[in-house]
């Protein structure tokens, strides 16, 4: 299978809100960044996306492959959702870098626009703090408890 047809298998499934087709398009090593998550490793980025297609809400998405060149895939996704811990509808666009190996992803790194998601997920707080290096540590440590506290339940 193509790096192409992986990184579509994992956005088509994406759209579906369906983690275990995403996951099982990950290596089991799989590296995944984010804005939000920063780094994850293996198992613990499989859950993070666990988690996120079990609480989704008011969830389309749309993608496109901008280029795929031998292991490497690049794509834009749109994601609508509905952010549940405030209530308040998030339009984030990400763009996905995919390494694939032996028909699996091997590494992700989304990149998307944190104050923008911010501002439209936190409201005001975020329009007025979502840029600053204190608000984007809060973030990603509320999105680290969050993901660990999914993980220990478990």
């Amino acid at each position: 299978m193509s790096a192409e047809a992986v990184v579509r298998r994992f956005y088509d499934a994406f759209a579906r809100g369906d983690a275990a087709a995403m996951n099982a398009c990950y290596a089991s090593d799989v590296t995944f960044s984010d804005p939000v998550f920063g780094e994850l490793h293996g198992d613990r980025a499989r859950a993070m996306w666990t988690m996120l297609c079990g609480n989704l809400r008011e969830f389309s998405l749309t993608y496109e492959l901008l280029e795929a060149s031998g292991e490497i895939v690049r794509g834009r996704a749109v994601a609508t959702y509905l952010y549940t811990s405030t209530g308040r509808i998030v339009r984030n666009e990400i763009t996905g870098t995919f390494l694939c190996k032996d028909d699996t992803i091997v590494r992700q790194d989304d990149v998307f626009d944190l104050w923008k998601w911010s501002s439209q997920a936190l409201g005001l707080a975020g329009t007025l703090l979502g840029w600053t290096p204190m608000m984007k540590r809060k973030i990603r440590s509320m999105a680290t408890v969050r993901l660990e506290r999914f993980i220990n339940r478990g």
